[in-house]
């Protein structure tokens, strides 16, 4: 090696290293797909390879159901998945929600509420109405589809169930949770709109002051979801923030 050289080596090979580590850097940091997120493989159920309802979900009996121990609401009629062509859940602004629940809608009546085992139609799929009680304090459409053999990611789910007050309560608020965007509505008015990227957390959203009035309330939702789990949770909090309990609930 020329002796001019040798001072120069250990500089050299510090250079060709840091080239060679800010290389790996760069091509770690972007990943797969430049940067957008890759749809999850399927989460396995264990024990339940036959898709069945009643692992996570009892069929609603005719009678009104109490709420939960911490007032979460369990009992919902649920349409079958409305298929999506979602990539990622990062695109659930706003206005992406307001205008796809819009579009695919069952229905402009926000006071309606379907019959159990009713079949209807959104755009040119037929959905079938379920009237279910969860087993859990949350509700879990990753479950749900899976147990009908539907598509479990890239889904629009419409919900619906009936409150009955035995008295007014006003200054009460709307509490929900959901992966990965939602929309309520509570006797046909909008009450809380869940946009983003969203993990189910109880309470992660919390409405206006609202009042339930005395007799039937209807509560709607819709929530949407791209990969990855889908469920919400639902309840009422009074104007001291303790779950409103005091509430039966039918889906009918």
């Amino acid at each position: 090696m020329n002796s001019k050289l040798k001072p120069l080596l250990p500089v050299i090979i510090f250079v060709v290293l840091s080239g060679l580590q800010i290389g790996g850097i760069t091509a770690f940091a972007q990943g797969p797909g430049s940067g957008q997120r890759i749809p999850l493989p399927p989460i396995p159920l264990k024990g339940d390879t036959t898709h069945t309802l009643s692992k996570h979900f009892t069929p609603a009996s005719a009678g009104a159901k109490a709420l939960d121990a911490k007032g979460f609401i369990q009992r919902w009629l649920v349409l079958e998945p409305v298929k999506k062509d979602i990539v990622r859940n990062n695109i659930f602004t706003d206005n992406y929600l307001r205008t796809t629940f819009s579009t695919d809608n069952f229905s402009g009546d926000y006071n309606t509420v379907p019959k159990n085992g009713e079949t209807i139609k959104v755009g040119n799929q037929e959905l079938k109405w379920y009237a279910l009680d969860s087993k859990a304090f949350n509700f879990n459409l990753y479950h749900f589809t899976y147990a009908l053999n539907k598509p479990k990611y890239g889904i629009l789910v419409w919900l619906v169930t009936v409150i009955d007050c035995p008295e007014e309560i006003q200054n009460v608020r709307m509490a929900a949770g959901c992966n990965s965007g939602s929309m309520w509505w509570l006797n046909g008015q909008e009450a809380l709109l869940l946009s983003g990227d969203r993990d189910m957390i109880a309470d992660n959203g919390t409405s206006g002051r609202l009042t339930l009035k005395k007799g039937k309330n209807i509560v709607r939702g819709a929530v949407i979801n791209g990969p990855g789990m889908a469920n919400f949770c639902v309840r009422f909090l009074d104007e001291k923030g303790a779950p409103v309990k005091n509430l039966s609930i039918s889906y009918e």
